[in-house]
């Protein structure tokens, strides 16, 4: 139906054709990372068929989000104003919120939406036949999934990820720059000096996309254990990847991730782990904390981390904590499910070109929660595909560092965060620090000031669409109940909350939530 590069090539040609420049990178000395949601609607199947060709689908951007930075907690506000995370992954899925919420006030008001249709249940919704959401990132979201084994070759180009292929990858080496941790690399790793140099490619002026030309099939992204590639093999199905991920939730707290078990011999002398990209993120406090020896063992993998901030420290979970709560609660969030037969998963993660490990990954969005029981009917550890693309972001950190202009100044990442969605009404909206781009002093802490995207706008768009629903539609957990904060709602979400309560005492238990006072707003 689509290919990885068809999905990033559209969210990048969408960004650089059908925004303004308002909140994008400064030329030749900013760089920022991109997120999208994609929907995907599939051909009948009668009309793909007919061709001859595989299944067809359309594909439509309906959310984006850029952004590096993440405010501190103090900060934050009582009122729910303040946009606490702008990292692009957490602005695309914010952005997707408004585009959901949009869509079910069409619903209920029997006007035609694109993407619902009536549930089983009295005052619910469920997706149309053949609808589904891809979610793309720029690059491997901070936290453990940017935490990836660097091996002795680190010589060759990314690959992406073939599902025909065994699965034990390398990383590739990138750049690291140790002040500029809202998103990127903590630290520079020690084997920086094995990778060789490339000459930077020609930039097609006007377009937002490098691809990539690999020349060697042993790929820094790509290599792979012959062992493994004899023991799990495509037609072992379903049953071999739910055993690996048991591996893998086995050994997530051993190390860096080799194919799950496989022990460092089991490599041969091709490939030896020498170093593993780090990660800005601290593990939270009351979890098991980073060693911080030399090379490998510098970090513990699959553990939850807080996301870096100017200043005092922030709340914010790393995106890949986030996205693997996502992976299990739905990307809906606790409000829309008032209104949704169940929850909405993400068929597919699509990672641009960047240092890039499927086992990372793997691990960090699946296989850490794959022991999960008792989960309330219709939620799951969802098995969300997991794909990386050759095609690279033109305002990558990579591209920025190869093509940097040094008379304007150091190589720093962008200070704003763009969010658009597929809404009539304001579908555009910059932030900076955590407010409108631009605004005064003074009118910081009025409405005039806050994104489209923070927590109060977000709950004023849903108690637009509770006050639009006819009463006999209204969904029963809505009924007879006095409802009146941010928190009120989010709690009598029953299942949503007793779902989330599972995943926090099985796997996430020292997961930091917000201060109660923080959501009490109406």
């Amino acid at each position: 139906m689509w290919s990885a590069d068809e999905i990033v090539s559209l969210c990048c040609e969408h960004y650089s054709t059908k925004l303004p420049r308002k909140g994008m990178p400064e030329s030749g000395r900013e760089w920022t990372l991109l997120a999208a949601v994609v929907k995907i609607k599939a051909v009948p199947e009668e009309d793909s068929a007919s061709s001859g060709e595989r299944q067809k689908a359309s594909k439509e951007v309906v959310a984006l989000g850029t952004g590096t930075k993440c405010i501190g907690q103090s900060k934050m506000s009582k009122n729910g104003d303040v946009l606490n995370d702008s990292h692009a992954e957490v602005v695309a899925r914010r952005g997707f919120l408004r585009y959901l919420c949009y869509q079910l006030l069409l619903a209920v008001r029997g006007e035609e939406s694109s993407i619902f249709t009536p549930g089983a249940e009295k005052g619910k919704w469920r997706l149309k036949p053949g609808l589904s959401f891809v979610f793309f990132t720029s690059h491997t979201p901070c936290g453990d999934a940017s935490i990836i084994p660097m091996m002795d070759r680190e010589d060759q180009p990314c690959q992406p990820i073939r599902a025909e292929e065994p699965r034990l990858t390398a990383a590739p080496s990138t750049p690291r720059h140790g002040n500029d941790k809202d998103h990127m690399s903590e630290s520079e790793p020690v084997a920086m000096d094995l990778r060789l140099k490339r000459k930077p490619e020609e930039n097609n002026a006007g377009s937002s996309i490098k691809r990539i030309k690999t020349e060697n099939s042993l790929s820094r992204s790509s290599f792979r254990a012959k062992e493994k590639g004899n023991r799990v093999s495509e037609s072992q199905g379903d049953s071999s990847g739910q055993a690996l991920q048991k591996e893998e939730a086995t050994t997530s707290e051993q190390g860096p991730v080799l194919s799950g078990s496989a022990s460092k011999s089991s490599l041969t002398a091709q490939a030896e782990v020498l170093d593993v990209h780090r990660t800005g993120a601290k593990c939270v406090p009351g979890g098991r904390q980073d060693p911080h020896q030399a090379g490998a063992q510098y970090h513990s993998v699959g553990q939850l981390r807080v996301k870096p901030g100017r200043g005092d420290r922030t709340l914010s979970l790393s995106c890949s904590d986030k996205m693997a709560r996502w992976n299990v609660l739905g990307c809906q969030g606790a409000l829309l499910m008032h209104y949704l037969q169940g929850p909405l998963y993400f068929s597919a993660v699509i990672t641009g070109r960047c240092p890039y490990s499927d086992e990372a990954m793997r691990r960090a969005l699946i296989s850490r929660c794959s022991a999960v029981e008792s989960l309330p009917p219709g939620f799951t550890v969802s098995s969300v595909e997991l794909q990386q693309s050759q095609v690279e972001f033109i305002h990558s950190r990579r591209l920025l560092d190869e093509n940097h202009d040094p008379s304007k100044g150091k190589v720093t990442p962008c200070g704003a965060a763009i969010s658009w969605c597929a809404v009539p009404d304001q579908p555009l909206d910059v932030t900076a620090n955590g407010s409108k781009q631009g605004v005064t002093k003074k009118a910081l802490g009025t409405p005039q000031a806050r994104s489209r995207i923070c927590k109060v706008e977000l709950f004023l768009q849903f108690r637009e669409l509770v006050a639009s629903t006819p009463e006999e539609q209204l969904p029963d957990s809505l009924r007879e109940k006095d409802l009146k904060t941010y928190w009120d709602f989010k709690r009598a979400a029953v299942g949503y909350q007793q779902a989330w309560q599972a995943l926090r005492q099985q796997v996430f238990e020292a997961w930091i939530r917000s201060p109660r006072e923080l959501l009490q707003f109406e």
